[in-house]
Parts: structure tokens; sequence; C-alpha cells
């Protein structure tokens, strides 16, 4: 099995939003039969994101949420990430490409279009970009 990679818009189907499309997701995420990376830029992210207004988590709630995919997720050092070789039209999100550019084969599963518009390009180097919750299987 590849490693995975969650860009923030799956993490928030997951742990805020609970969304019936992620629970087999979710559900391998916490049997820890799938290995989920994660780097401190990509946590910063997601960090940045739960702390919003919109989305209405108290901070206990952020840190519970928080925890939980710490506690899941395998930490890379982002300190000395290869830039992957695309650039991303949403700079907040070439994070996620590096960190998949740098540990392939991987799969980087996402619902924002800037990402998936990468994917026929990473598929040459190993890399399947998709918005397919399932693809952990893969």
């Amino acid at each position: 099995m590849k490693p995975v990679v969650l860009d923030t818009n799956i993490l928030l189907d997951i742990f805020v939003f609970n969304d019936e499309r992620a629970l087999q997701l979710k559900k391998a995420l916490f049997d820890k039969a799938t290995q989920f990376l994660a780097s401190q830029k990509t946590i910063e992210e997601f960090v940045d994101v739960i702390s919003r207004p919109l989305f209405k988590l108290d901070k206990q709630t952020q840190k519970a949420i928080l925890a939980q995919w710490q506690s899941i997720a395998e930490q890379q050092d982002d300190s000395n990430l290869a830039s992957a070789p695309w650039q991303c039209q949403d700079p907040d999100d070439q994070i996620f490409l590096d960190l998949a550019y740098q540990l392939r084969p991987t799969i980087l599963i996402s619902k924002d279009n800037a990402v998936l518009q990468i994917a026929h390009k990473a598929a040459s180097e190993n890399i399947l970009i998709t918005s397919d919750y399932n693809a952990f299987r893969l």
C-alpha cells in the first residue's frame, strides 16, 4: 500500500463534518493499517483552517481534533522538503504536493480543484492525486 497524504478539505470532512463519503477513510485512520503522512506545514495549515470562525469550533475542540490527527499521522520533517516540479495555483496547497512528491510513491486525496488539476502531471512521478475517498485502498 502506498502512503497517503490528506489535504485540509479531506481532514475537515473527517474530523469536523463527519461526511458520509469519508466514513471508510475515517475508519482506516483509526485502524492504523494505512500509513497517513503529514508535516509541520500541513499541520499548520489545518490548525489555521479549523480556527476560523466559520467552523465555530471552540479552542478545546480544535485541540482535540488536532491531537487526534497528530496521533494518527506519521509526521515528516518538511525543513528539507524538495519542491514538486509543478506549482499549485493556491500557494497554501503547495505543501501537500511537495510532501507527496518527496515521499512518492504516494496517494494525495484532495477535493481542491487547484490540486486535482495537477493529477495528470503527478501520475508520471508515481503520485496518485484523486478526490476518491477510497483511494487509500490502492
